[in-house]
């Protein structure tokens, strides 16, 4: 299994290869990040005890506006990925466990693909695509930046952020 550290330095050197330089932004959308915090923030509940976590706390914990998250929650459960349960310890949860959801399954919920530019995705989106010399790029840096989130599950997250807070302090 590819760990999360070593799949960011390969999709850089990847990115390199197209001339993209470290510097290069891709802009994920607030709903988008903001719905990788919530599904974050339920995969990390997902073995405890409570069975559904409500959404008055993650807004809480994760400092978002409950009725954004609210917003965020429906195309989540539309695409099966997340499935809400009624009653009294009621609340969401994971449909299926955090290993077993990708962040591109997340971003394609929220964002509606994981593609760099329009074309990319629909070939009726520009008429230009045959003659394009910068579609090949798009397609390539798309495909990349893809594969990445395909193979980053939410369970890669949680484990990187776990080694995070296992890491000693340097000493000044």
């Amino acid at each position: 299994m590819l760990k999360y550290a070593q799949n960011w330095g390969s999709i850089r050197e990847e990115w390199s290869y197209f001339g993209f330089k470290e510097d290069f932004v891709i802009k994920v959308s607030t709903k988008g990040r903001y719905g990788l915090r919530l599904m974050l923030n339920l995969a990390s509940h997902y073995d405890s005890a409570q069975k559904a976590v409500i959404l008055k706390n993650v807004a809480k914990e994760e400092d978002i506006s409950i009725r954004y998250l609210e917003q965020i929650i429906i195309p989540l459960k539309i695409k099966k990925l997340v499935k809400s349960i009624r009653g009294a310890g009621g609340g969401y949860t994971l449909a299926r466990k955090p290993g077993e959801i990708n962040l591109c399954e997340i971003l394609e919920a929220l964002e509606g693909t994981c593609a760099l530019v329009d074309c990319v995705e629909d070939a009726d989106f520009c008429d230009r695509i045959p003659t394009c010399a910068a579609y090949e790029v798009w397609k390539e840096a798309s495909k990349t930046l893809k594969n990445y989130f395909e193979r980053t599950t939410l369970q890669h997250v949680l484990d990187q952020a776990a080694k995070k807070l296992e890491k000693p302090k340097a000493k000044r």
